[in-house]
């Protein structure tokens, strides 16, 4: 008797049949992934995973997706632990990964160059975004763990190189899962609040895992935003990190960041020592110069004799004043013989000259009568002659003949 099922059902006995098999329970499978896909809102990575010959879906879901320290890419050749299982609804079997390790480089060296890679490619490790250090620090902070031996190196390097700064520690957690987000936050309260010139990022060495938090991409972008020059200063000088990369300086360990970020006290005596010889060698060679000058000047006869130098220019202002005065006379005898002529030519030009040959003028309401149209019979007229005037009036008036003719044919005389 055949035995007849649903779909579903089916579905659900292979399944059974496949997660019953212990080989298929926990496997390791190496292929390369293709179609690679991580879902934007549950965080699952799907995609298949190949070989030469055949292929197979496989599906991360987004608990253990976290736990990955790089980013599966189409191409990676991959190691995988994952369990064989029966997606129901579809009736595929697929991978359920629970793992994944690159073949060759492991996860950390290609977690380490994806995210070197992706800030390279954003300009966060460019030259012209890095910062300068101050000359003279009046403030070091260091973001570091309170306990470990990093701050007690950085503490010891300041005491004895430049004591005349202050150390001021923004304590964080430097390994494991939380140190991060503890970085970030002791790092943004010291470019926020703490008034520093340099920050020093940073702890002492260990191993690989251990210096792991310095790669992370959140905090290599914090140290690229601070506004404070940041010195990362991890490991020793053989360990790299991102953070490396990114910073404003990359010190091979905690106590050479203190040393690149001070000045030496000694080195700043000798310095002052050649400044002050410089300076008292300028000011002999200036007073030099100006005793040179005084002697000079004083050695001049105006400052030796100074009565001879009065007397000689009192002599000048005399010849001075004499020319002066000549040209004045001069000036004034020209001008005096200009307005004699102009006065004369003015004089034999007056009308009182015409009188004294004879001549008379009349004279009505002040002004010089010209036409004989200007006066009426009866009118008072004064007659000025060359000795006196005489008052009279008009008895009769009598035109010229030619003034008459061009008054077109008025009359030529008129008696009253």
């Amino acid at each position: 008797m055949m035995l007849t099922v649903t779909v579903s059902q089916l579905n659900r006995y292979v399944k059974a049949v496949l997660e019953e098999d212990k080989k298929l329970r926990d496997l390791y499978v190496r292929g390369e992934i293709s179609n690679y896909t991580r879902h934007f809102r549950s965080g699952h990575l799907y995609f298949s995973l190949r070989d030469a010959t055949g292929s197979i879906k496989a599906v991360m879901f987004k608990s253990h997706a976290g736990d990955l320290r790089f980013e599966p890419e189409d191409g990676m050749a991959v190691l995988v632990r994952a369990s064989v299982g029966v997606y129901e609804r579809d009736g595929v079997y697929q991978l359920y990964i629970t793992d994944i390790q690159p073949e060759g480089a492991g996860a950390q060296a290609v977690a380490f160059e994806q995210i070197k890679k992706k800030l390279t490619a954003e300009g966060l490790f460019a030259p012209e975004h890095k910062k300068p250090l101050p000359a003279y620090p009046r403030r070091v902070g260091v973001v570091t763990s309170e306990t470990g031996a990093a701050i007690r190196d950085i503490e010891n390097v300041l005491s004895r190189r430049y004591p005349l700064c202050t150390l001021v520690l923004s304590p964080a957690v430097v390994q494991g899962r939380e140190a991060p987000a503890s970085l970030i936050r002791a790092l943004k309260a010291l470019d926020r609040d703490g008034g520093c010139d340099v920050i020093i990022l940073g702890r002492g060495g260990g191993s690989a895992e251990d210096l792991w938090c310095f790669n992370d991409e959140a905090l290599a972008r914090a140290v690229f935003a601070a506004h404070t020059p940041v010195i990362s200063a991890v490991g020793h000088e053989v360990d790299f990190t991102i953070c490396d990369f990114v910073s404003d300086l990359r010190a091979p360990t905690p106590s050479a960041a203190a040393e690149l970020c001070t000045p030496s006290t000694d080195q700043l005596a000798v310095r002052l020592a050649a400044i002050r010889e410089h300076l008292r060698g300028g000011a002999d060679y200036q007073l030099r110069m100006h005793t040179a000058r005084l002697r000079e000047l004083a050695a001049r006869p105006a400052l030796r004799t100074p009565m001879n130098y009065v007397l000689r220019n009192q002599e000048r202002l005399d010849f001075l004043f004499q020319s002066l005065y000549n040209k004045k006379c001069i000036f004034i005898r020209a001008y005096s013989e200009r307005l004699s002529r102009q006065a004369t030519l003015l004089d034999s030009l007056s009308p009182l000259r015409v009188l004294d040959r004879g001549y008379s003028v009349a004279v009505q309401n002040g002004a010089a009568v010209s036409s004989v149209r200007d006066i009426t019979v009866d009118d008072p007229l004064t007659i000025r002659l060359r000795d006196g005037s005489v008052e009279t009036a008009v008895r009769k008036i009598v035109a010229d003949q030619q003034n008459g003719a061009k008054q077109n044919g008025s009359e030529k005389s008129k008696d009253i």
